[in-house]
């Protein structure tokens, strides 16, 4: 069985799959082999579950992340009833240019027009990836994009961003998008991390989106507000709530304004690939992600999917692109060993241009050591 997370900023998972299988088959031609591409609900997430279901995407034109028309796509899964929304598609940082990374100014807007279309085409039932965004708005303007009215004290509807969230007086329903009530969201993301605060949205998250320690101040600030009125109109204290501070506070939105479940991002994934059905039978599990270390313990992809195994009696191996401190913590979860794609010194830069060869060949040296 072969299932690996991306190799972010590499390889995606399915390239990582390809890779590995190439070296199995070098080394044991006549090995049978099961690829199943995993993600944890960040980028990646859409394309796993609709190839894994043999679904298909629809393209919508959207409102990105800096207020100018992006193509976005939602997943239809196999079932044709479940619907996927990637935030990253119409809310990602891979839309933004380095230099103009402002969190102060994205918005969540194409993301609500993203659901909204699909609510349009009749989905009720949808898996909302939250990884990779480039937000910081709170989910403001996705709920602005379904009809809910952000207004200021002047009653008009506040701009874009969480630079604008201060501006929050009032928060109307009156013509929130009635079709969200019919309809069941499961959130999958594996930020635990809360709304407000040192270990919340703006902090921990702002600066990879281009936010300043000054700036990550007065975002922490704003949605500190953004929280209050929400608390106030919908009697839900996101503040300190696990999980709302995923996707610069897209997590609240979710928690506080939609039927919705929180639920792990790998977990999600792992149910709609049937991971753990087509573990039956199997002599090893070879999965694997950009780097391993005492992370991967605390619930990644790897972690998730050496945990299944196990319970199925199959040992894991995890090949990554690096391999960093206490990974002795994952023997627990039956990864029997970890290994780097490394053949030699070299630079970030390098291994990762060179990611799919070094996973082959790394792949082909484990298989004749583990099946010599």
């Amino acid at each position: 069985m072969i299932a690996p997370d991306s190799f972010k900023g590499s390889i995606s998972a399915f390239e990582a799959a390809s890779a590995i299988e190439k070296g199995i088959k070098k080394s044991f031609p006549a090995a049978k082999t099961i690829t199943v591409p995993l993600a944890d609900g960040g980028e990646g997430t859409m394309d796993t579950l609709v190839a894994a279901t043999n679904g298909k995407k629809t393209a919508v034109t959207v409102t990105g992340p800096l207020g100018k028309p992006v193509e976005a796509f939602y997943g239809i899964l196999g079932d044709e009833k479940t619907c996927v929304i990637e935030i990253a598609s119409a809310s990602g940082l891979d839309l933004v240019p380095e230099k103009e990374r402002n969190p102060l100014i994205t918005t969540t807007y194409g993301t609500g027009e993203l659901i909204k279309s699909a609510l349009s085409e009749g989905f009720r039932s949808f898996i909302v990836a939250l990884g990779g965004s480039a937000t910081n708005d709170g989910g403001a303007g996705m709920l602005q994009a379904l009809g809910i009215k952000i207004l200021d004290k002047e009653k008009k509807e506040i701009g874009f961003g969480g630079g604008k969230l201060n501006q929050v007086h009032k928060i109307s329903l009156e013509n929130f998008d009635p079709r969200i009530k019919e309809s069941h969201f499961a959130i999958a993301s594996d930020v635990e991390n809360p709304l407000v605060g040192k270990s919340g949205a703006s902090f921990v998250f702002g600066p990879q989106k281009g936010a300043t320690e000054e700036t990550a101040q007065i975002l922490d600030q704003n949605m500190t507000h953004w929280a209050n009125k929400v608390k106030e109109i919908m009697g839900v204290k996101l503040h300190n709530m696990p999980g709302a501070g995923a996707a610069g506070g897209l997590g609240g939105a979710f928690q506080a304004f939609f039927p919705s479940v929180m639920e792990k991002g790998a977990e999600v994934v792992m149910k709609y690939t049937r991971l753990k059905e087509q573990l039956a039978g199997a002599d090893l599990l070879i999965t694997g992600e950009g780097q391993a270390d005492f992370q991967t313990a605390f619930g990644k992809t790897p972690m998730r999917a050496a945990q299944a195994a196990k319970n199925m009696g199959v040992p894991t191996i995890i090949i990554a692109g690096s391999v960093g401190k206490d990974i002795e913590r994952l023997y627990q979860f039956g990864v029997v060993s970890v290994h780097s794609i490394m053949t030699r010194p070299m630079t970030l830069a390098e291994a990762m241009e060179s990611a799919p060869e070094l996973l082959e060949h790394t792949a082909e040296q484990v298989c004749r050591t583990f099946f010599k």
